[in-house]
């Protein structure tokens, strides 16, 4: 048989089975735009190419959605990508209708192998496609046969097959597929790659009468219905079809609504949803709409008065489209219901309907003018309150601060409780982003786009605020790169709002104790991260005009930008300390595991204990452990003691988290130590201060970065590591030593407040 016999065989019987098959794709509705402009490819042949799909990268949103065209023979075809996975078909709905290669194992009378072949398939591996698990079986037909397939889904393999088998042709049952010469399984959920493979028990030699080959293929249930005479006609076949599922991206719904610059579902009139299948989400039209929901102008109405089948209306004539839906009005005269499934439309108006209508107005006008007058005097009483919350929470007395300063800023706004009720949809529940014991935080959108976090204190002292004023004043001209920046405040509430920038990178907590992102948490970044943090507690202890203690230093109140920079925050239970002054008697706040030992004891507040704190963050840079855990000893359950026992036994290296040994160098992470050991000496006096810490790790840092700056320090370094002792700064020298120090309060970006410093 010749090749173009043989090709046209093949053709001939992958359209037999797709045509006997019940599609479940539907096509993009005609007449509205597919593709992502007008210069994009939206067809290849007869086959549709929508967005996210294209053939440039111009036109598809990912790579995962790139398409090729090719003319093979005199006809044109869609491949995934430029793999050999052939595209029929191409659905909104989320799914593809690939052709996909048949296994083939045939044998000689004499039971030497005449052919085999194990074809497999791969998607995307960012998991965007995966293969269908409920229309698709894995199926095998022969006489003597076993059929596996495998492959990988989430980040593990994946094993399942099935056995056929007969002894006479007669066994065989057309439409039976139960494991007499034919057998069928499903594959599980979230499948990215597919492999087949196919034996044969006794190489057919006791069947080979009437079965010369064995297959083994993934296909649409849908579209392949067994008979016997499949022993012989799939010899020729290549190709059966199946169905592949496809998504946006690997996260939910809500965190891609998140991010509004690469949120996928683009139209006003589109929503998002979950897919049974897979991971990511997509887009669908709403009700009453139809197109491409991911182009900004591709969800459009539908005009259900054109279409009988949409209406129910019982005269078309008087039909009436709207947005997203449809009206059946009644001719004149006529009042009522105009659809077939309500009362329908009656003639006339009775007198008891006109009197009935009558009073029913009078008591609706009566109503709304009664509510019309609840709701101004509501508002009025609002508005007094609100005014009466705005002199109470010093309102005027910040007016009269601002106005003072000799440059004027807009650093520092006042805003309005609509503003930022506007901003958090009323402070809905949703948009609560943090808890903690000072407060809540709001994440919210302002109208100039930029995204906040509110936070909402839980009290403040009546008493303090003037002093509450001071510090909102002070922080917000106080500028810090690793600072959360202070936009504003709120005062026309009982509890004062501020507002701050957005910091949408988690935690450093998180990236510390969440496995899957601690992962790719170097020892580069961790220690960078210690550094920043050191100099923006020394900033506050040392440089800020008055002093302030931030009380409440721990890796949850350090936040991560994209580029995993430190963003210190949460300053609730902060206190500004007098220039007179060198410590604070107050009340205990803080956190249990960070606690200043030496605080808890005299109620004592100094810079040290936010040194101690601070040292307690290094440790779990160091460790990757939990500052508390139960699963210790009770002499360990605390990570400052366990750290202070095992630097005593000189078995540092036996604690250190797994990346942090494997990428820092031994003598750069004992120095570290050495420093974190400092900080948490039980005696405040004998710890050092922050700038000396933050000079401590600046150096180390720069020391990674550029080998030759230590140049000359070995023998400090040595008697640093010998003693014990903390060396306190990086020196000046004129033998090329490094310098290490502090912008004035004009260079750096605006620290942030929580809680008005109380």
């Amino acid at each position: 048989m010749g090749f173009l016999q043989i090709q046209l065989i093949n053709l001939l019987a992958i359209l037999l089975i797709i045509t006997s098959s019940k599609s479940s794709l539907t096509a993009t509705p005609p007449n509205f735009p597919i593709a992502l402009n007008p210069n994009c490819i939206d067809h290849c042949g007869n086959i549709s190419i929508p967005y996210p799909f294209g053939t440039t990268k111009e036109c598809y949103r990912s790579s995962d959605f790139l398409v090729t065209c090719n003319q093979t023979f005199d006809q044109l075809k869609v491949f995934l990508r430029n793999s050999s996975i052939e595209i029929t078909d191409i659905s909104l709905d989320g799914q593809l209708r690939v052709l996909q290669f048949i296994a083939h194992d045939c044998y000689n009378q004499n039971g030497t192998r005449a052919f085999r072949n194990n074809p497999w398939i791969r998607l995307a591996k960012s998991r965007s496609l995966t293969v269908n698990n409920t229309a698709n079986k894995f199926t095998v037909i022969g006489c003597d046969t076993y059929g596996f397939i495998f492959g990988r889904r989430l980040d593990r393999n994946y094993t399942t097959g099935c056995t056929a088998m007969c002894y006479a042709k007669d066994d065989l049952i057309k439409g039976s597929c139960t494991g007499s010469g034919c057998c069928q399984t499903s594959i599980p959920e979230q499948v990215w790659r597919v492999n087949l493979s196919l034996g044969s028990y006794h190489n057919l030699s006791h069947v080979w009468s009437f079965d010369k080959c064995s297959y083994a293929f993934l296909v649409e249930e849908s579209a392949f219905s067994f008979s016997p005479e499949n022993l012989t006609n799939l010899r020729n076949v290549e190709k059966l079809p199946m169905v592949v599922d496809w998504a946006i991206g690997n996260g939910t719904c809500e965190e891609a609504q998140m991010n509004a610059s690469s949120y996928a579902c683009k139209n006003v009139n589109s929503k998002c949803y979950k897919p049974r299948n897979g991971y990511g989400y997509r887009c669908s039209c709403s009700e009453g709409y139809q197109g491409n929901p991911y182009l900004i102008d591709g969800c459009q109405d539908v005009n259900e008065c054109e279409d009988p089948y949409l209406n129910n209306c019982t005269d078309i004539k008087l039909c009436k489209n709207t947005n997203g839906s449809f009206h059946c009005a009644c001719p004149k005269g006529y009042h009522g219901d105009g659809r077939k499934d309500g009362r329908g439309c009656i003639r006339g108006e009775s007198l008891a309907f006109k009197l009935a209508a009558g009073i029913s107005l009078g008591i609706i006008v009566l109503l709304l003018v009664a509510y019309w007058l609840h709701l101004e005097l509501k508002r009025r009483r609002h508005t007094k309150m609100r005014q009466m919350f705005f002199l109470q929470n010093g309102g005027m007395l910040l007016q009269e601060k601002i106005s003072r300063r000799e440059r004027p800023s807009n650093t520092t706004t006042i805003f309005s409780e609509l503003e930022l009720q506007n901003a958090t949809n009323n402070f809905d529940n949703n948009m609560i982003i943090g808890k903690g014991g000072f407060g809540i935080v709001y994440k919210g959108f302002l109208p100039d786009n930029r995204i906040v976090a509110i936070k909402k204190s839980k009290e403040v002292d009546p008493n303090q605020i003037e002093q509450f004023i001071n510090e909102v004043i002070i922080l917000s001209q106080i500028n810090h790169r690793n600072v959360v920046k202070l936009l504003g405040c709120c005062l026309e509430t009982q509890i004062p709002l501020l507002v701050y920038e957005f910091i949408n990178n988690g935690t450093l907590f998180e990236h510390i104790h969440n496995e899957a992102k601690a992962h790719f948490f170097s020892w580069e970044i961790r220690l960078k991260i210690a550094a920043e943090t050191a100099n923006v507690l020394a900033y506050l202890h040392s440089i800020a005009s008055t002093p302030i203690i931030h009380r409440d230093v721990k890796s949850a109140n350090i936040l991560l930008d994209q580029t995993l920079t430190a963003k210190v925050s949460d300053f609730g239970a902060s206190r500004l300390v007098p220039l007179d002054q060198t410590q604070l008697s107050t009340l205990v706040h803080g956190t249990l595991g960070y606690l200043d030992p030496e605080y808890m004891q005299t109620n004592l507040l100094t810079e040290k204990s936010d040194v101690y704190s601070f040292g307690v963050v290094l440790v779990e840079l160091l460790t990757g452990k939990k500052v508390l855990s139960f699963d210790r000893p009770e002499e360990e359950r605390g990570l400052a003691n366990l750290f202070l026992s095992v630097m005593k036994k000189d078995q540092l290296f036996e604690i250190l988290e797994e990346n942090v040994m494997r990428e820092g160098n031994k003598k750069q992470l004992t120095k570290v130590a050495m420093v974190a050991k400092s900080c948490l000496h039980v005696k405040g006096d004998e710890r050092p201060c922050m700038k000396e810490v933050a000079m401590e790790l600046e150096g180390l840092v720069l020391g990674e970065k550029h080998p030759w700056v230590q140049t000359g320090h070995d023998e400090e370094v040595k008697v640093f590591l010998l003693e014990g002792e903390f060396s306190g700064a990086i020196n000046v020298g004129e033998d090329n030593s490094t310098s290490i120090d502090f912008d004035s309060a004009k260079d750096h970006v605006m620290l942030s407040t929580m809680g008005g410093g109380r």
